[in-house]
């Protein structure tokens, strides 16, 4: 806590004016363009490595950077994630979805460790609500990671933003990281499926006018990858890729 009084005085004398300018600039008619889906780990701060500012975005965040399936929602049971999907999206009519995982991610190292039935077991839930929620919200990446892991130099196949618009990825061809970065990235692109489970989502998505993106961060690299449906795979971004994959958004994802 007194690190944290000290940068809010901080922030008083270096950023306050500024940020109250752009709170005015953006109180009567904010227009963010997309919503962030990322891990609520510490070290992972989207609005910097992005350099967006106020009013640009709307950011959610949790354990693992997931969205739960609609499935798993009867009657008024739900939680933010989907609640963050009709904020951006229907209310406020945003184009663009975007889920963000990360290498070293403690959520997905303890994804991982629950393949075991002893660490997944019901006992183990209820005294952990952090692997009860991993166990029912991300049970569906670790399978599918699971059913390939021996044989990750074949594509695996994903829902995009219909059942009929599918695609396939290679996950870390170059065997470039550990075996729970690589379910990170599995993880990552599950979510843009379950994104598209949500019927008040449908129209918008089968009419092209809602676009769901995949990135990867490389925490210790800080390098920042994007999932290039043309390419089939996370490509880096940086000055010899930006054009390529800005093209590709241009094309398929305006």
């Amino acid at each position: 806590m007194d690190r944290i009084l000290r940068g809010i005085m901080r922030y008083r004398v270096l950023d306050r004016a500024t940020m109250v300018k752009q709170f005015q600039q953006v109180r009567d008619n904010p227009v963010p363009k997309a919503i962030f889906y990322t891990c609520m780990d510490s070290r992972m701060i989207p609005t910097r490595f992005t350099e967006t500012s106020v009013g640009d975005m709307f950011v959610v965040r949790n354990a693992g950077n997931l969205i739960p399936h609609s499935q798993h929602f009867v009657d008024e049971m739900t939680s933010c994630e989907p609640a963050g999907l009709e904020l951006s999206c229907i209310i406020n009519d945003i184009k663009h979805v975007i889920v963000c995982g990360h290498s070293d991610c403690k959520a997905m190292n303890l994804l991982y460790k629950l393949k075991s039935e002893k660490e997944s077991s019901q006992e183990q839930r209820r005294i952990s609500p952090l692997k009860s929620w991993l166990c029912t919200h991300g049970k569906s990446s670790l399978k599918k990671f699971l059913d390939v892991k021996e044989n990750l130099d074949k594509p695996i196949l994903f829902s995009a933003e219909t059942p009929q618009r599918k695609f396939v990825a290679y996950i870390d061809p170059e065997n470039k990281f550990c075996i729970e970065d690589k379910l990170s990235q599995v993880n990552t692109l599950q979510q843009l499926q379950n994104i598209a489970s949500y019927g008040m989502l449908k129209k918008r998505l089968e009419k092209h006018d809602l676009h769901i993106h995949a990135l990867w961060f490389d925490i210790y690299t800080g390098d920042i990858y994007y999932f290039s449906r043309r390419a089939k795979r996370f490509l880096i971004i940086d000055e010899s890729s930006y054009e390529i994959i800005l093209g590709e958004i241009r094309r398929y994802y305006s």
